[in-house]
Formats: structure tokens, sequence, C-alpha cells
């Protein structure tokens, strides 16, 4: 790489008249080419490209596009940041980006619908994007949408066609199983669920994982309640939970639906844990600080980017060639004081945790 020295000897930072005189054009014609703009030459924009490239001059979105072919971006639909969950994850996935060498480009969903999410990919198509990320979309129906570049459906199976679509999942039917198998394992005969809105992928995964964990140990499989992932739809399922003295043991599939379900059996007068054990799902570690401390089972954020991410930049950069399989993604217990033997049950009586779903166990 040639360097660009100042007066005293030490490298400076090129500029754009160091483009141009090695170049052997006027920097009005390198602020041309590196802005896109038209009447240069392909030879003459091939010549100040290779002349900023060999200074290490920092090439605008624009350049990097006229040198590779690429943009070194990648576009994400996601739905929202306001839950804990799905911001964790586009959080991971901006670092994951980022750590790649491309810029992220979001547009958010405000429902996840046909309509918004095939807007939201023609938006980030009109910028250019090398692939796009869809981040757990909640659609039902067809989307109606042309894709030309790598499409990774992260946490769901593609939702619109495309010769070069990839798709990753994030484990949470496996951490659905580990969090029943636990209360399982605590010795409770069964396991009541809580579930997220139904029309969510990520809800039905994990009722998935509920009613596997349950069916592999013969257990009975009680009416599935529904919530929207609030704190408020967790109170309301707690009263009618509260009033069946049966009830022993909760998963609950969000941690702040969690909240709500505890404050509304300590209402009633259900003690937590010692009268029904609730665990949460996401890990949010605010509710390590709550009254009692709530068990939860840790949503691997990063290691699902990271995996995602892998699957879809090797489909961007190397196409035409097998895509690698992803790696297993990690299953977290946090175990915490809102879960605990039922009250006929003795600490001794514990059974060894599942085997169907090994997990960390963790005490945060």
């Amino acid at each position: 790489m040639t360097r660009v020295v100042g007066r005293g000897g030490s490298p400076s930072v090129p500029r754009s008249a160091d483009v141009a005189r090695l170049a052997g054009v006027s920097r009005k014609t390198v602020s041309r080419v590196l802005n896109n703009e038209p009447y240069v030459s392909a030879d003459v924009r091939r010549r100040v490209i290779e002349a900023a490239e060999e200074l290490g001059y920092r090439l605008n979105n624009a350049a990097r596009a006229l040198a590779s072919g690429r943009t070194r971006s990648i576009g994400a639909v996601a739905l929202g940041t306001a839950g804990y969950g799905t911001a964790s994850l586009l959080v991971a996935i901006e670092k994951v980006v980022r750590g790649s060498g491309y810029a992220l480009r979001v547009v958010n969903t405000l429902d996840g619908e046909p309509d918004d999410i095939a807007g939201a990919v023609d938006s980030l198509l009109e910028q250019g994007v090398d692939g796009i990320i869809v981040s757990e979309p909640i659609v039902e129906g067809e989307v109606s949408v042309r894709v030309d570049v790598p499409v990774l459906f992260l946490g769901a199976p593609p939702a619109f066609g495309g010769s070069r679509a990839v798709t990753a999942g994030v484990g949470a039917d496996l951490l659905a199983g580990a969090a029943t198998d636990h209360l399982l394992d605590l010795g409770h005969q069964t396991v009541h669920h809580l579930a997220g809105p139904l029309r969510w992928y990520a809800a039905r995964d994990r009722v998935e994982g509920w009613r596997t964990a349950l069916t592999a140990r013969g257990r009975h499989q009680p009416p599935l309640l529904e919530g929207d992932w609030s704190a408020a739809s967790g109170y309301l399922a707690g009263r009618e939970l509260a009033a069946d003295s049966e009830v022993t043991a909760v998963f609950v599939s969000g941690d702040d639906m969690a909240i709500g379900l505890i404050h509304a059996l300590t209402e009633a007068g259900r003690r937590v844990p010692h009268d029904v054990s609730v665990i949460g799902f996401d890990g949010n570690p605010v509710f390590a600080y709550v009254t009692p401390p709530l068990t939860t089972v840790r949503q691997p954020f990063d290691a699902a980017a990271r995996e995602g991410l892998k699957l879809l930049i090797h489909t961007i950069e190397e196409p035409g060639t097998e895509v690698p399989s992803a790696s297993d993604l990690p299953v977290e217990l946090v175990v915490r004081a809102s879960t605990a033997p039922p009250r006929s049950s003795s600490a001794g009586q514990r059974t060894s945790p599942s085997r169907s779903h090994p997990s960390q166990r963790s005490q945060a």
C-alpha cells in the first residue's frame, strides 16, 4: 500500500488530493467517482478507485459498490424494539453484522403483516443491500415480493420465495423443553403453560417444546393459555390459574408475562414458589431483582445471530457453494427462587435433569 507522508516524516491520513495525484486526474473527478456521478469513463473510475484503495482512502458506499459489485450492507426486517427479546436479538444481529465488515440497515414493522414485510423488503432492496435478514416474522399469509439477493429467515420458516434463502433457528423449542423439564425434575406432576400470541412463530416453537417435554415424560397436557407478551396479560392468566388449586407449576413464554402472573398469584394468596412454581423465558437480567427472583431460560441471542449470519454471509460471498451447517445453540437454565419442589415433595425427591434437553444450569 502506498503511504502518504506528512512534513515530519510520519504517515498522514490520505486526502482526495492524494487520490487525484496518484490516479492522474483532478480532485473534481475524484469527487464525481466517489459520489457515483455520471459522465466519467469506466477507465477513469477504475483508476480512481484503485488509487483510493492503494492509499487506504476511506471510500463511501457508492465507491465500495463500484469496486466490489456489492454495497457491503445487510438489511434487517425486524418486529420493532419494544420487547426485550426482539430488541436483544436485533442488537446481537448488529454486532455480528458490523463485526463481519458490513453495515446494517434496519426497517421495523409494527405487526409483521404480509404487506408490511413486503414494503420493508422493497425498501431495503432499493437501498442496494447485499442480503436481507427477516427476524422472527409473525406473518400468516403470502408475502408478495420478488427478491434477488440472499435472505436469512431467523427463527421462522421462509415467508416468501427466493433462490438463495437460508433458515436458522433460535432454539426456542429446546429452551422451552428445558424449562418444562426443570419443573418436572423438581417433582411437579405436570406443567401449565402461558404462551405468547400464537400467530408468532416464536410462541408456537415454545408451545411445541413444552408439549414435547410433557409427552416424553408421559404427563398430562393442561389447557393452553395465551397472552400477548405483556405483564398485564400475565396478570390476567395468573388470576385464572390462581383459582385452580391443582396448579403447582407454570412455564411462561416470556419474562414480562411471568412477572404479571406471579403478581396475580400472590394477590390471590398463592405463594411463589411454595404453592406454585413459575419459570419464565428470555433471560432479562432485570428479573433477578424482583421478589422472588425469577427462574428463567436465557435466549442465546449472540449465538443465534452468529450462526444465522454465518449462513447468510457465506451465501452472499460464495454463491453456488454448499452452505455450512449451523452449530448447536446453547441451552442455559438460570435457576433462581421462583421454582421449588411441590409442597408434597421433599428436596430428596428431586429427580436428575432430563437427558432429552441437556442444558447449562446457572445461578444468577
